[in-house]
């Protein structure tokens, strides 16, 4: 009897493996001889022949063997070239890992599924790459709608820019006696900015009193009963620009003027650049008229303009330095005693702002905290020529605890969170009778990262720096 199976290696191998072990157990009691033969055929397929001798047949009978045999090995014979001829047809050589008598080998995943997979991971990845595509076209056209309204603003600017040589109908208004300046709603920011110009100047009332005498009449101090919502004066236009500092000068020195408006970017370590504007425009424009590059690096966000300098902590000391604005040199420098410094105490926002200035109605200040006073804030009053401390308080507020300060007539402000909406001035020490207070006055944070706050007595108001926004804050106080 001679059975024969075609097809691929693994699939003979394994059709040979099972006759073999049918035809040893069929066979075993009768201790019969079987033989297995495997060997090529003329196409070239593995071919596997299995032999065993008839054990009542001494010869096969003429007629080829049993019809029935015959019809089912033709049977056989038929679907196997059938199932050769399909995987021939998927691309294969054979059927490797491909169903055998309905069986699929677990170790050798099928083709087709294999390419499925890497579809769908290929579509996955398509529907990524189409999300961000998307998302980048919203930022261009976002930007393309803020450089064309910019533009626009800057156009409208430059047209209602004033005459040469201070004359207009504005400037006129304004000199004539007995007469109102006429409104006109066109040049509104501008109209806004001369009215400005032509207050009296506090800081001249002040050369003639006292240093450090808050409350005194001439002075028009007071206690902060009220903070405005905040106005947008202009925006950075770069990363560098998250965090910074803005300033005008209460007490300016030709040739500047209370409208130069000075600039610091924070963001970075060899913070250098000190932005000049002339004019309001020129900021709103990003275009200054100078660039003063400063002989040592600053530190944070505490730096002030004060008397025709700049005032700022060299990075990593517990310094504080005077840059001369029209000598561009540094004519000062003094350590403060015990100052924590580079994120010792800094404000709750962190950026090393453990040394802030602060400029009021008296004269310059500086704002910082020891081991001594265990994080405390210390406040100290500083000769601004000569930076020596005349004088110095230690309050029993905590640094880390508070978002910011300022000074206003000789009493500290703390604002107490950076990011919160709805913040508060929470606390005022006086310096005048050594004591705190809790408040609880309204304050925005519009834009969610206020890193800068300081108070300007010559406007009456607070700048402020809240992410990318350099912004003012309108205040009342009351009368002493």
């Amino acid at each position: 009897m001679r059975a024969a199976a075609a097809g691929g290696r693994r699939s003979g191998a394994m059709a040979g493996a099972w006759l073999l072990l049918w035809g040893t157990l069929a066979l075993g009691s009768r201790a019969e001889t079987a033989f297995l033969r495997r060997a090529d055929d003329s196409a070239g397929r593995c071919t596997y022949s299995f032999t065993v001798a008839s054990p009542v047949e001494a010869g096969c009978p003429d007629g080829g063997g049993v019809p029935e045999l015959r019809a089912e090995l033709a049977a056989l014979s038929a679907r196997l070239s059938r199932l050769e001829n399909r995987e021939r047809g998927a691309g294969g050589s054979g059927p490797r890992g491909a169903e055998v008598g309905g069986v699929r080998d677990p170790q050798h995943p099928a083709p087709a599924a294999r390419l499925e997979a890497a579809y769908g991971e290929l579509r996955r990845a398509r529907s990524r790459l189409e999300e961000e595509k998307g998302r980048l076209e919203r930022e261009k056209e976002e930007l393309e709608r803020r450089l064309e309204s910019s533009a626009q603003e800057i156009a409208r600017l430059r047209a209602t820019r004033c005459p040469p040589g201070g004359e207009g109908p504005g400037r006129d208004a304004l000199r004539a006696p007995g007469k109102a300046p006429r409104w006109d709603p066109q040049p509104l920011a501008y109209q806004e900015l001369q009215s400005e110009r032509t207050e009296v100047p506090a800081s001249r009332l002040l050369e003639e009193t006292a240093l450090g005498r808050p409350g005194n009449e001439d002075s028009g101090c007071g206690e902060l009963v009220w903070v405005g919502e905040p106005v947008v004066f202009g925006r950075a236009d770069s990363i560098a620009g998250k965090y910074g500092v803005w300033m005008k000068d209460p007490e300016p020195v030709p040739p500047f003027t209370r409208e130069t408006t000075w600039r610091v970017d924070t963001v970075g370590t060899e913070v250098r650049q000190l932005f000049q504007y002339e004019a309001p425009e020129q900021l709103a424009r990003g275009y200054p008229a100078k660039v003063h590059i400063l002989p040592r690096p600053l530190e944070s966000t505490g730096a002030v303009i004060y008397r025709g300098g700049l005032f700022f902590q060299p990075r990593r000391s517990r310094a504080v330095a005077r840059y001369d604005l029209r000598g561009e040199t540094v004519t000062a420098e003094r350590e403060i005693p015990g100052a924590g410094f580079h994120g010792q105490y800094p404000y709750s926002w962190g950026g090393y702002t453990d040394i802030d200035l602060a400029v009021d109605e008296t004269g310059l200040w500086v704002i910082y905290s020891t081991e001594k006073a265990r994080g405390a804030i210390v406040l100290s009053k500083l000769d601004p020529e000569t930076l020596e401390i005349q004088r110095t308080w230690e309050t029993n507020i905590r640094k880390r605890g508070v978002a910011n300060s300022f000074v206003i007539c000789g009493t500290l402000y703390t604002v107490s969170s950076y990011s919160a909406p709805n913040a508060t001035v929470n606390f005022a020490y006086d310096t005048a009778t050594s004591t705190s207070r809790a408040l609880s006055i309204p304050f925005e944070n519009r834009f969610r990262y206020l890193s800068m706050v300081d108070y300007n007595p010559a406007e009456r108001q607070l700048f402020a720096w809240d992410s990318f926004n350099m912004v003012t804050y309108p205040v009342r106080l009351s009368r002493a």
